[in-house]
């Protein structure tokens, strides 16, 4: 029996391993976590996730323990300690998210019929799952993603110049915690800076998805522009010093959803008149319309055909993986074991319900912003929740050329809790939610009365 895709898992030996430095560094993290006022507690996770690798592991009875997974249960110990999941509720957005990891695990678990399997999707679950709803408990009120939006953009200072530095000089000091390389990538000439992620496509991207929130951030006014100003700096650093395609067209997606914000009352037609695009290049076409990708060579090497090539072997093959998914891919070409595209990944471990059940996901987190947007009745409060629908516009492009499976699985299923969380108001009333207006100086625009916070506490 072949052994279980690299896809489902996270890159490991099966071995433990531990750097004095950064279990010192976690240990302290796992503290503050638990100790900080829930107004900062989310800056451990922000730090963690910034600068600790997942090659630094723990394994407890074969179940791998990275660092942040490690964070994450001492997350819950504050949880429950301080009884802050009182008066939770969940949303449409929760309830999806359920019905797809608990797809993700079946359909899994009946593809391969081994233990192993499902203790791989367990394991996945409790990283999606536990942050995601980590998130919805620490992150309530417009205030707290304020607040937590300024802190990432300070934090990502101090990244953004290891990966300079990494540019520079070709080491990747992050090496010393294992699961990156010590000399950085070099494709065609041109140095591939990654840092603390597993793949210099899987840095850029970070930086590509982070960038529409501080362009939000900079609507806000005030001294958040400042805090603006350094994220996006951080951000664009992030992206070039990778040279990677994937996150420049993730960047080029996210300044063009941003530029939606002036169709944002016509977008029903513009969401038909791209479908109609579509449908007249695929009759134009002479190749299948995903073939445009195999065209994008943002950066010398960049790899477009092979992920136009993925899709196209993996329509030809649908048969072979719509129930429930298939054990390999390499199977319809040697060279398409490496499955790059987050859409194939969940098709081919969980089949097309696994496939539907993310994209309804997507859906209602794209509906929960379209609704906020109108009903808010500030326009600071509408540009920054657009922001947040611009910054999951630009992972939904990413999915098309990587799959995650580093720090970037946090950083994207934290989006989507605070899109849940401050779309949740919506789901209970039709009416618009005002916001208190409060001097620019103290940081403080977007809370949200009691009222509307009673919902989602």
């Amino acid at each position: 029996m072949p052994d279980l895709p690299k896809s489902a898992e996270y890159i490991t030996d099966g071995t433990t391993f531990v750097n004095p430095l950064g279990m010192a560094f976690t240990l302290v993290m796992c503290i503050l976590i638990v100790v900080l006022p829930r107004r900062h507690a989310w800056l451990p996770v922000i730090l963690l996730m910034c600068y600790m690798t997942m090659g630094m592991r723990i394994m407890i009875a074969d179940l791998n323990f990275t660092m942040m997974r490690i964070l994450l249960f001492f997350g819950y110990v504050r949880i429950l300690a301080r009884q802050e999941y009182r008066r939770f509720r969940l949303t449409p957005i929760d309830k999806a998210m359920l019905w797809f990891t608990l797809s993700s695990i079946v359909t899994f678990t009946l593809l391969w019929q081994i233990y192993d399997a499902f203790k791989n999707k367990m394991g996945m679950a409790y990283t999606v799952l536990g942050f995601y709803f980590l998130a919805r408990l620490l992150l309530r009120e417009w205030s707290d993603v304020v607040r937590v939006t300024k802190i990432t953009a300070l934090c990502l200072v101090p990244l953004a110049v290891s990966v300079i530095f990494e540019k520079m000089t070709g080491t990747n000091c992050f090496a010393i915690f294992s699961g990156v390389p010590a000399i950085t990538v070099v494709r065609m000439g041109v140095l591939r800076c990654q840092g603390p992620f597993a793949h210099p496509i899987l840095a850029g991207t970070f930086g590509a998805t982070l960038l529409p929130t501080f362009l939000g951030l900079w609507f806000v006014g005030g001294r958040q522009r400042w805090f603006a100003l350094v994220g996006i700096a951080s951000c664009l650093t992030i992206v070039v010093c990778s040279a990677s395609s994937g996150p420049m067209l993730a960047t080029g997606a996210a300044v063009v959803a941003w530029g939606m914000w002036f169709l944002r009352r016509q977008m029903q037609v513009v969401r038909w008149a791209l479908v109609g695009a579509v449908a007249a290049l695929a009759m134009l076409m002479k190749a299948p319309v995903w073939y445009i990708m195999a065209r994008m060579d943002v950066v010398s090497g960049s790899t477009g055909y092979h992920r136009a090539y993925l899709l196209d072997t993996a329509c030809k093959h649908l048969s072979e993986w719509w129930l429930v998914g298939t054990k390999s891919t390499a199977a319809w070409d040697e060279i398409l074991w490496d499955v790059t595209n987050q859409y194939l990944v969940l098709g081919t471990d969980g089949g097309l319900i696994t496939l539907a059940l993310f994209l309804v996901v997507l859906a209602q987190c794209f509906r929960g912003v379209g609704i906020s947007v109108r009903r808010f009745d500030t326009q600071r409060t509408r540009l920054f929740f657009w922001g947040l629908g611009a910054a999951l516009f630009a992972h939904v492009v990413s999915f098309m050329s990587i799959m995650y499976f580093d720090q970037n699985v946090v950083n994207f299923y934290t989006l989507l809790a605070v899109i849940s969380t401050l779309s949740a108001p919506f789901a209970m009333s039709r009416q618009r939610v005002p916001l208190l207006r409060q001097a620019a100086s103290a940081g403080r625009e977007f809370e949200v009365p009691q009222t509307a916070e009673a919902h989602f506490l």
